[in-house]
């Protein structure tokens, strides 16, 4: 039997709300501006935690809610990540005019995760019965259900939930449904948030969150010698892919294309990265050979950068492995030195910032780095942002359990389009 060739997957549509801008436009300006969302945690009272700093979202307009009598039940169902997730969504669906025709079959792919932390408080007051299906907002499949009934969303529906690597796999799994004729357009991401005092307290015992307490806008260091730790960050990234020929033929705008994609497990520590980089390496790897790509073809990668002192090293170690004499040379940043970690949206807002790299010739730096370590010794884009011509990029995410995804996005020609 002859094997059907996999069909090309374009990006025609993105959202975003993020700690730095709740339109993909705002956050594109303060990411190139070099602008920290990092600040003392204002949602909850955080003055009793070793961790008292966050990246919280604190500008969404209310009126892109679901709102009026008739969404009622939908904004019941929708609890805060939800509900970044939603104007993610619709921001992205709107971006991309594929609604306004709707021909084909478009299916969904989240990453999120189930996450109650006003469970015991509605509890004691008695909220909790309130609705025969309010306790559905905390259920992970739940996100997708809705979007899909309220835009008609009649293909697949898949939900993720890998920690800091869902958002990325959400889009892998969406890439896969395209390529191998499943679907013919995805509307794919992530959403989460994390300040709460459950996160606060799970990550604090476990040594892992900055506690520059003093200094919230220089909190998130990644590769910086004297980094201390991640900053709980809150928002969510959602893109439209849709098969290149479906695009094309409805005169869709196209951002860029994904050409690699690829997932591997560490086989090493739940929640520690191994010193080599052995399974990011192997992802980032995989990932350039599904691409048809060489890793000299690679011009920009954002890195998963987490401002943690063994992430960090583990990934340099496996950027060298990977792109051999080639590493020095090739410009890595971490967008999360200024949206700190949006863990199960973190991978679908940093794809989407790959793509407006290779639109605008523009690589958004990693700020807050000072002082270099000797384990990190790459070009991690310091500190200022930097023209360049990029073609092909490619994004890291790495996640608790030890399971890596990487994506490869590239340029798609006026012509060719």
């Amino acid at each position: 039997m002859t094997e059907s060739p996999r069909r090309r997957v374009v990006v025609t549509g993105v959202g975003a709300v993020t700690p730095v801008g709740t339109t993909v436009a705002t956050m594109w300006e303060s990411l190139v501006a070099g602008r920290s969302g990092v600040g003392h945690i204002r949602s909850i009272d955080a003055s009793t935690f070793p961790t008292r700093i966050g990246a919280e979202v604190l500008d969404l307009d209310a009126a892109r809610l679901p709102t009026g009598p008739d969404m009622a039940g939908t904004i019941n169902l929708l609890d805060r990540k939800n509900q970044f997730g939603w104007v993610a969504a619709a921001e992205a669906l709107a971006d991309s005019g594929i609604l306004d025709r709707r021909p084909g079959r478009i299916g969904i792919s989240i990453g999120t995760e189930s996450r109650r932390p006003d469970f015991l408080k509605q509890l004691s007051i008695g909220d909790v019965y309130e609705g025969h299906h309010a306790h559905l907002r905390y259920s992970p499949f739940v996100f997708g259900g809705v979007l899909s009934q309220h835009y008609d969303l009649t293909g697949p529906q898949f939900t993720v939930s890998t920690a800091c690597t869902s958002g990325t796999q959400a889009l892998g799994v969406a890439y896969q449904a395209i390529q191998w004729g499943k679907a013919d357009a995805m509307l794919a991401g992530g959403c989460d948030s994390l300040i709460d005092p459950l996160m606060l307290t799970g990550f604090s015992l476990l040594g892992a969150l900055s506690t520059r307490n003093d200094d919230p806008s220089h909190a998130s260091r990644p590769f910086d010698l004297h980094r201390d730790g991640f900053v709980l960050g809150e928002g969510a990234g959602m893109l439209v892919l849709e098969e290149h020929e479906h695009a094309r033929a409805r005169g869709a705008r196209i951002y860029g294309e994904v050409r690699g994609y690829a997932s591997t497990s560490n086989a090493y520590r739940l929640t520690d990265s191994p010193p080599d980089g052995q399974g990011a390496y192997l992802a980032m790897a995989h990932a350039i050979a599904d691409a048809g790509l060489t890793p000299k073809d690679i011009q920009y990668i954002n890195a998963h950068g987490t401002s943690t002192h063994q992430n960090d090293r583990s990934e340099t170690a496996a950027i060298k492995r990977c792109f051999g004499d080639q590493a020095p040379h090739v410009p890595i940043s971490s967008t999360k030195s200024m949206m700190g970690h949006l863990v199960n949206g973190g991978g679908a807002v940093e794809l989407i910032v790959c793509l407006l790299t290779i639109q605008h010739g523009i690589l958004t730096p990693t700020i807050n780095y000072e002082v270099p370590d000797p384990e990190c010794d790459l070009d991690y884009v310091p500190n200022h942002a930097r023209p360049a011509t990029v073609d092909q990029a490619l994004s890291n995410s790495f996640g608790f359990g030890g399971i890596n995804a990487t994506v490869v996005v590239g340029r798609v020609d006026r012509e060719a389009a």
